[in-house]
């Protein structure tokens, strides 16, 4: 039993959750995580974090397109059970979400708006960097040119720069008083690092199939994350 009477009893009494999100969250969806063994970085024959760095898309950014769009787009893909009952904490006004998760997933469960931080960004927000103008994630599909030529990316947090919302992540982090890590390695800075900044005493959980190595107290529940917000009483 993942979700003992003590977990529930905390998820009850906490009235400021942040939960944390990694790609294993998305993938009863249908999406690969990232360093598993049938993972997105097996198998390249470039480095996985080249391929998807900011050096990449200036200088080999056909190879880094094509990369992506065969690997990374899963537009069909739906919310899982875990999207679905942490959107239902956003609607409650009982959580924030603070996710590595560059799927929109906790965008289509309907988690509130200003209660999601997408750290790592979005696949399906497409523009060009020579002018900042939109494009449609159709036409990117297409072709990672714009008819003028102009290159398009999309606004994720490649290899080389800055995740978006840092200071916010950290102060919801500071006020949090029940912190939950879902689905992640906890190997990516400065996602991992965000835990610093937690009020002591604060408890931290971490929801994963495997232990994750962590310099934080925090207490490890061994298993899997469908299984456990299945049976978590919201």
């Amino acid at each position: 039993m993942l979700v003992t009477p003590e977990i529930q009893a905390q998820f009850d009494a906490a009235q400021n959750i942040v939960l944390m999100t990694g790609a294993v969250v998305s993938t009863p969806s249908g999406i690969p995580d990232y360093r598993s063994k049938n993972g997105l970085y097996q198998g390249t024959t470039l480095p996985p974090e080249y391929l998807l760095s900011a050096t990449a898309f200036e200088v080999a950014p056909a190879q880094q397109y094509q990369f992506m769009k065969t690997n990374m787009y899963f537009p069909e893909a739906m919310p899982n059970v875990i999207h679905d009952k942490m959107a239902q904490l956003t609607q409650a006004g009982r959580a924030r979400i603070i996710t590595q998760n560059v799927d929109d997933l906790h965008v289509k469960a309907q988690t509130v708006p200003d209660r999601l931080i997408r750290f790592h960004g979005s696949l399906y927000d497409i523009y060009a960097p020579r002018d900042q103008q939109p494009a449609t994630v159709a036409d990117y599909l297409q072709s990672y040119q714009r008819a003028d030529g102009a290159l398009l990316r999309p606004r994720i947090t490649f290899y080389e720069e800055t995740p978006f919302e840092i200071d916010r992540a950290l102060a919801w982090v500071q006020q949090a008083d029940l912190l939950v890590i879902v689905g992640t390695s906890f190997q990516v800075y400065p996602f991992a690092g965000l835990l610093q900044v937690a009020q002591k005493g604060t408890p931290i959980l971490s929801v994963n199939l495997t232990h994750i190595e962590t310099p934080y107290p925090v207490h490890q529940i061994i298993g899997d994350a469908t299984t456990f917000f299945e049976t978590l009483k919201i």
